[in-house]
C-alpha cells in the first residue's frame, strides 16, 4: 500500500473522518462521519489519509472531540466488514502514534515517516513499526456439545464464548491452542483446523480461529481467567457474542458440526 503524507487540512478536503483518541473514535449518531474537512470543523488540523472506504478517502485524525467518543465494537453489527477493519487501523495508528513521541533508546522526539506506517528517530535511526500481537482464539466440540466459558472480563454482561489467548515467544500458532486450552481448562484436544481470522483492535491483536475436538480431561477453570466453563448442548446456548465477532463465526460452525454428529448418530 502507498501511506500518504500526514498534512494540515485546508477544508476542501472530502471523505470519512475517522478521529480517534485513546482508543475510542468519534461516532457522532453511531456512524463514520462523512463530508468535507470544513463541514466538521477540521480546516488547520493534521491529518492523514490511510486508504479508502466506499470510494473516498479514510481520513484519520488525532484528537479527542467533546463528545460521542466511543469504542468501535458497535461498527461490528454493520453488513460491510471493511468499516470495522478501517476503523480499527485508525484507532491502532492513533495510539501507535501517540505513544511513539519520543525513542526508546535515546529519549529524542521522534517524527512521523511520510512512506511508510512507522515513527522515526532522526537521532539514533531507530525505526518503530506497529506492533501487532497474534492470538488464538479456539471452539472446542465434544459429540454434540460445545465448549463455553464466562471470562472474568465478560462477568457482568453473563457473556459466554470460546477460548483464546496470545501466543508466546518460540510457538506456533497451533501450539498456543493447545496450551491456552489446557492451562484455563485442564483438557486436552485433538483435531486442531485453521478457519479464519480477524483483526481485533482492542487494543492490537491478529485473532487467528481454528476448531478443535475434546480428547480428554475433565474441566477446571484457571480462575484468574474464567468465572466459569462447561460443555452446552448446540440446542441450549447461554447469552453468546454477538454477529460480526469470529467467536460468533466459530460458534455458529461449531453448531453446524453438532447437528451433523447428531444426525449421524440418530440416522
Amino acid at each position: 500500500m502507498n501511506i500518504e503524507k500526514q498534512r494540515y487540512l485546508q477544508g476542501d478536503e472530502k471523505g470519512y473522518w475517522f478521529v480517534s483518541y485513546q482508543g475510542k473514535l468519534w461516532l457522532p449518531d453511531g456512524e463514520i462521519p462523512a463530508g468535507t474537512a470544513a463541514d466538521f470543523g477540521f480546516s488547520g488540523l493534521l491529518a492523514q489519509p490511510i486508504g479508502e472506504w466506499q470510494g473516498q478517502t479514510a481520513w484519520l485524525i488525532s484528537k479527542e472531540m467533546a463528545k460521542s467518543m466511543n469504542s468501535i465494537r458497535p461498527l461490528l453489527r454493520n453488513t460491510d466488514p471493511s468499516l470495522f477493519y478501517m476503523a480499527g487501523r485508525a484507532v491502532q495508528l492513533s495510539e501507535f502514534y501517540r505513544s511513539h513521541k519520543y525513542c526508546g533508546y535515546c529519549g529524542h522526539e521522534m517524527s512521523i515517516s511520510q512512506v511508510e506506517w512507522c515513527c522515526l528517530c532522526h537521532h539514533c535511526h531507530q525505526r518503530y513499526y506497529p506492533q501487532i500481537s497474534p492470538s488464538i482464539i479456539v471452539a472446542i466440540r465434544h459429540q454434540n456439545k460445545i465448549l463455553l466459558a464466562k471470562h472474568q472480563r465478560h462477568n457482568r454482561e453473563n457473556l459466554y464464548t470460546v477460548l483464546a489467548g496470545f501466543t508466546e515467544i518460540g510457538e506456533t500458532m497451533e501450539m498456543t491452542v493447545v496450551r491456552e486450552v489446557f492451562e484455563e481448562t485442564q483438557i486436552k484436544i485433538k483435531n486442531i483446523r485453521y478457519v479464519t481470522s480477524q483483526p481485533w483492535p482492542f487494543p492490537n491483536s491478529m485473532m487467528m480461529a481454528y476448531l478443535a475436538e475434546y480428547e480428554s480431561g475433565e474441566i477446571t477453570i484457571d480462575n484468574n481467567e474464567l468465572v466459569q466453563a462447561d460443555w452446552f448442548h448446540y440446542t441450549e446456548l447461554p447469552k453468546i457474542p454477538e454477529y460480526g465477532t469470529v467467536a460468533r463465526r466459530l460458534i455458529e460452525d461449531t453448531i453446524v458440526l453438532c447437528r451433523e454428529y447428531d444426525e449421524h448418530h440418530q440416522a
